[in-house]
């Protein structure tokens, strides 16, 4: 199974960027294609993206996973407060436009909600506390509709983004309504959502492939890849591997000896508090950079960050998933 899940990974990554690689010969096939067709198509993708998920919320896992309710609340701190203030201590630092642009990009990765999928699974590879995961993983991209865009409106500039009127509005519409929708279908179209799951993941990242095409069009007709070097590629690689193993070994360290989880509660913590969603960043950054033509730079610290972290904690959670079968069987 793990192996499977990896190679579905791998191939979600490579059709990433396949789609920068498309977007860099044919930039101009989205004007070809009708510019508003694409954000037509954008847009519903993502309405039904978020019906979906609404459809498969499970309202008996939620009520039994809001017992463990310090283990949660930590989750949530760590994804919405640690991340951020990691991100923030390096603001002082930001000089030029071009540290400027750099910096809100990992501001933005830093402001993002968990992944959900990836982060289940993993956390079941190491057998750590499923029901746990499964909560935080779709509680986070809730709390995100609201949070990620605060956490953004105090670094962006109000004109060119309208944040509490424009934003918020077509999340309403887009995210919040299709959930609420959805939970409203479960009981007609929940099972067919569970038995289809797959399907409905493979969508998932259909509408994040075409959002991608689409910003990386944008970023390449604009031109404004031609600002950056390969040093700041260099940076921008090196600050994803820092950003992740601080945070990683942060979490790691107040969970062992401050809140003192067991076993199962550490590797849900650790693996839901560490990632961050490739589906919701496509998502909010389509409001949160709308028209503008960097939206491309934005989006690199996330794409980054997420094959980055697929790797790192496939290697973990399988490791971890060894060593506790090694002890069960020790112990027989």
């Amino acid at each position: 199974m793990s192996k499977l899940f990896k190679l579905k990974l791998d191939r979600f990554i490579l059709a990433l960027i396949a789609m920068i690689v498309l977007a860099y010969i044919y930039p101009h096939a989205i004007e070809i294609w009708n510019g508003k067709l694409i954000s037509s198509l954008s847009t519903i993708g993502v309405a039904l993206v978020f019906f979906f998920y609404g459809l498969k919320l499970s309202f008996s896992e939620i009520k039994d996973g809001m017992k463990n309710w310090k283990l949660h609340l930590s989750v949530q701190l760590f994804t919405f407060g640690l991340f951020p203030l990691l991100v923030l201590l390096f603001r002082p630092l930001v000089h030029t436009e071009t540290q400027e642009q750099f910096w809100l990009s990992f501001y933005f990765l830093a402001a993002l909600p968990s992944t959900v999928t990836s982060s289940v699974v993993m956390v079941s590879i190491a057998h750590g506390n499923m029901p746990a995961a499964i909560f935080n993983a779709s509680i986070s991209g809730l709390i995100g509709v609201a949070v990620t865009p605060l956490l953004m409106h105090f670094f962006l500039e109000v004109e060119e983004v309208n944040v509490f009127a424009e934003l918020y509005i077509g999340l309403l519409f887009e995210v919040i309504l299709p959930v609420i929708l959805g939970l409203m279908m479960q009981k007609y179209w929940g099972n067919w959502a569970h038995k289809y799951s797959k399907h409905l993941t493979n969508f998932d990242k259909g509408v994040v492939l075409l959002i991608v095409y689409s910003s990386f069009s944008e970023s390449f007709i604009s031109d404004v890849f031609h600002t950056i070097g390969s040093t700041y590629l260099l940076g921008l690689f090196s600050a994803v591997v820092v950003l992740f193993f601080t945070s990683y070994f942060i979490i790691k360290f107040i969970v062992r000896y401050f809140l003192k989880f067991n076993r199962e509660d550490r590797i849900s913590a650790l693996f839901c508090g560490s990632k961050k969603s490739l589906t919701h960043g496509s998502v909010f950054a389509k409001f949160l950079f709308a028209n503008n033509p960097k939206m491309g730079l934005y989006f690199l610290p996330l794409m980054v960050y997420h094959a980055f972290q697929i790797f790192v904690v496939t290697i973990i959670a399988q490791r971890l998933g060894k060593e506790y079968e090694e002890q069960k069987e020790a112990e027989l």
